[in-house]
């Protein structure tokens, strides 16, 4: 992990959701996410109103060295407080996922126990940084065809 590259999370501006459409709409970040991609105005109305709109929420924009790197958010669901991250395939490979998920659950940030996070079992890079981060793997569950490691934090 390279910690030389200046990193920081901030509240999540207006102009960042163009950035973060563009970075879900990567067919690679899909596949590895196993998630599918949102067309433009479902895309904006789920951040306007379902991330942003959500009081229980918390978003931030992981910026780097300036430019905006991807997101993360912590959100309440079905009872359990879960985290995700997304990060621009430029950003891959630098430990940066690694850095911000550190720092939003951080001492003075999300400090809800426990916290929960799903990743796709072909996600390795996840699964790494949240296993870095002090998340166990709970058990994997299969929805369909798909399957996701679910993890744990405190």
């Amino acid at each position: 992990m390279d910690d030389s590259e200046p990193l920081r999370l901030r509240p999540v501006e207006a102009g960042d959701i163009e950035v973060f459409f563009v970075q879900q709409s990567d067919p690679e970040a899909q596949r590895r996410a196993d998630f599918p991609g949102r067309e433009r105005d479902a895309f904006v109305k789920h951040w306007e109103q379902r991330v942003l709109g959500n009081p229980t929420g918390r978003a931030r924009t992981i910026v780097v060295d300036g430019d905006v790197a991807g997101n993360i958010v912590a959100w309440w669901q079905d009872g359990r407080r879960l985290v995700g991250f997304w990060l621009g395939r430029e950003f891959w490979g630098r430990g940066l996922g690694t850095r911000a998920l550190a720092a939003f659950v951080g001492p003075g940030q999300e400090e809800t126990r426990p916290l929960y996070a799903e990743a796709a079992v072909h996600n390795v890079a996840s699964i790494r940084a949240l296993k870095r981060c002090g998340f166990d793997e709970l058990e994997v569950i299969r929805e369909g065809s798909d399957e996701f490691v679910v993890l744990k934090l405190g």
